[in-house]
């Protein structure tokens, strides 16, 4: 995987080397502009020396050929001082009746051309040439373009090295600040890689950059969530140990009445033994599914789930083990209702429900399970006119590990706390109230469509 700092330097050097392109481009433009505007004033300044002079030099003798005058070496010196200079120019002079009087070249040089600048083809090569004239003169002076073009490319190789330069400059001031703006985010990772599992701290945002602050806030509810979930974790195994001991003591100590036991108490030592296992088992069953609803510990799978359907086979799972223990367990109202949830989550908060209800009640108790639909919303409620629980004593009852003075002695404390978990895990909500009977009404209201925090688990 390609580093944020390998690819921020890509990226800010790939634009720096398009735009010094762009730039130098450009500036060859402009240079090459200038350069011919410059370079045609020279050869307009040479043409009008030469007329200047003119005056001096006087006319070429009749019959004189233009190689062969008298002048012509006074004309070098006088127009073209620079022997190198000169070797780069073309002069060529005309009288008024057209007749050629003077050329530089002894090939004569490129034709006559009108006032003014021209480009022609010429002898395989292509001219620049500015021609003037004056009085019965007519002065014309030439240059190659391939000359020009290799006179400006030795000026652009002095444009090139600037614009390198700043290149390169540019270049080391991007890394310099990109690795001093990434210092940030190596610094969250050191201090996450320092973190103690067993006391974790606070990143402080406030030394941050305003884009990496979000970051730091994020991993700091992280921290806050995986603090909550340890913490709940520790507290989770701390009371299933303390709950664990109390059968599994009665355990060893039912097996140890069992070797002692003769044969006639024997029977009943094996039947409080067999308590005791069915209390752990419990226990032991009940913080599996405690565990398995922690969003951090697995993910729901939610779906549309028949809770008419639901509810009924509960009921028929139960009857037999209500009636055995003489309770009336009955199903009074049972609307078609569809609510979206995990099924497994939902199975067991009616399982919870029915057995807690069967669990605490008392031979002869009547035990309804009602289910309607009420707008948008499923409500289900499991009534008994039995003890029922003191109304200071309701929101308590619905933590972990809490039990009642007056509850059975086999009961675990977890059935109300797992009904309230898979609740909130539905966006639902879970009151305990009293029934008519002088019992209690355990009423849960699910939502029948799904909602934002429950489709994303």
């Amino acid at each position: 995987m390609i580093s944020i700092r390998t690819q921020l330097l890509a990226w800010q050097m790939l634009a720096l080397v398009m735009t010094a392109g762009v730039v130098m481009f450009l500036t060859s433009k402009l240079v090459w502009q200038g350069f011919n505007s410059v370079r045609d004033l020279g050869l307009e300044q040479i043409a009008e020396t030469v007329l200047r002079h003119d005056e001096t030099l006087g006319p070429t003798p009749p019959g004189a050929k233009p190689e062969e005058s008298p002048d012509s070496s006074m004309l070098e010196k006088r127009w073209f001082p620079d022997a190198e200079y000169l070797a780069h120019f073309v002069s060529q002079i005309w009288g008024p009746d057209g007749e050629l009087v003077y050329s530089s070249l002894p090939e004569v040089g490129p034709p006559q051309q009108s006032e003014g600048h021209h480009i022609i083809s010429w002898n395989g090569q292509s001219w620049r040439i500015y021609t003037v004239p004056k009085d019965n003169l007519t002065v014309q002076v030439a240059v190659t373009t391939h000359i020009r073009r290799q006179q400006f490319y030795e000026l652009l190789l002095w444009l090139a090295i600037p614009s390198a330069l700043l290149v390169v400059g540019m270049g080391t001031l991007i890394y310099l600040v990109v690795t001093r703006a990434l210092k940030p985010i190596e610094a969250i990772g050191q201090e996450i890689a320092r973190q103690d599992p067993a006391d974790l701290e606070r990143f402080p945002t406030d030394a941050l950059p305003s884009e990496i602050v979000p970051l730091g806030q994020a991993l700091n509810q992280l921290l806050d969530r995986m603090d909550a979930l340890l913490a709940n974790q520790k507290r989770l195994l701390a009371d299933a140990a303390h709950e664990l001991n109390t059968p599994l003591a009665a355990i060893r100590l039912q097996g140890q009445l069992v070797r002692r036991a003769s044969d006639a108490d024997r029977e009943a030592a094996l039947d409080e033994l067999d308590k005791g296992i069915r209390r752990a088992g419990r226990v032991v069953s009940q913080l599996l599914q405690l565990a398995r609803l922690e969003p951090e510990v697995a993910r729901p799978s939610f779906s549309e789930v028949a809770l008419d359907q639901m509810a009924t086979q509960v009921v028929v799972d139960f009857s037999a083990r209500a009636a055995e223990q003489g309770l009336d367990l009955g199903l009074v109202s049972c609307d078609k209702v569809t609510v979206w949830g995990d099924e497994d989550a939902l199975r067991t908060l009616l399982d919870n429900l029915v057995d807690n209800a069967i669990r605490y009640a008392e031979s002869g108790t009547h035990i309804d399970v009602a289910l309607r639909r009420q707008g948008d919303m499923a409500l289900l409620e499991v009534s008994d006119d039995g003890p029922g629980i003191p109304e200071e004593e309701r929101e308590r009852v619905l933590e972990r590990f809490v039990r009642l003075k007056t509850g059975r002695p086999d009961g675990s404390g977890l059935g109300l706390s797992i009904v309230a978990r898979t609740v909130r895990l539905h966006n639902g909500s879970v009151k305990l109230l009293g029934s008519p009977s002088g019992g209690l009404t355990v009423r849960v209201e699910l939502p029948l469509r799904p909602v934002a925090d429950v489709a994303e688990g």
